[in-house]
């Protein structure tokens, strides 16, 4: 959690699916949102400075610009993932999901009912963790599909989804 003096900084991106922002706290990047998504900004101190002189902004600047050139990157920014162990668990094994590769809901609740020895845990439950990720692309919840392959839902909307994949040659 927050400490009440810590502050949160921010900076736009202008990608080729509309413009986004990051934020960082400084050290690490807590958020990269498309502007208007769903859950815009939900990591995001109240209190907030916009400003582009930050080593992690830089980081995620050359990572983006790498991404959107159809490249995967190889190496990942700095990340302070704001959430619960559970969120954070189900983030955490969508950052090993490979470019231009996808995983389903269920693969994910299966590999964390394995991993805590229990015997199942909710698809529903992963969606709620994938669909209020923070760090788009870099946490890549768009290759998240469902059973057979569907495109389910992308708090950026499907049809970018379907953009981000096509990029990345999965559809």
């Amino acid at each position: 959690m927050q400490s009440d003096d810590a502050m949160d900084y921010t900076m736009r991106y202008r990608s080729p699916f509309g413009e986004m922002v990051m934020a960082s706290d400084g050290k690490a990047l807590v958020g990269l949102w498309f502007v208007g998504q769903k859950y815009f900004a939900s990591t995001l101190a109240p209190q907030h400075l916009e400003r582009a002189d930050l080593p992690v902004f830089d980081d995620t600047r050359r990572w983006l610009d790498i991404y959107f050139e159809g490249k995967a990157p190889d190496f990942t920014p700095s990340l302070n993932l704001r959430a619960s162990a559970f969120r954070r668990d189900v983030w955490q094994r969508l950052l090993s999901v490979p470019f231009g590769q996808t995983i389903t809901y269920g693969e994910i609740a299966r590999q964390i009912a394995i991993k805590n020895g229990v015997q199942s845990v909710s698809p529903q439950a992963v969606g709620g963790a994938v669909g209020h990720n923070p760090i788009s692309l870099i946490v890549p919840c768009h290759r998240v599909v469902g059973a057979g392959g569907a495109l389910t839902g992308y708090a950026a909307g499907v049809d970018i989804k379907r953009r981000l994949l096509q990029m990345e040659q999965q559809l």
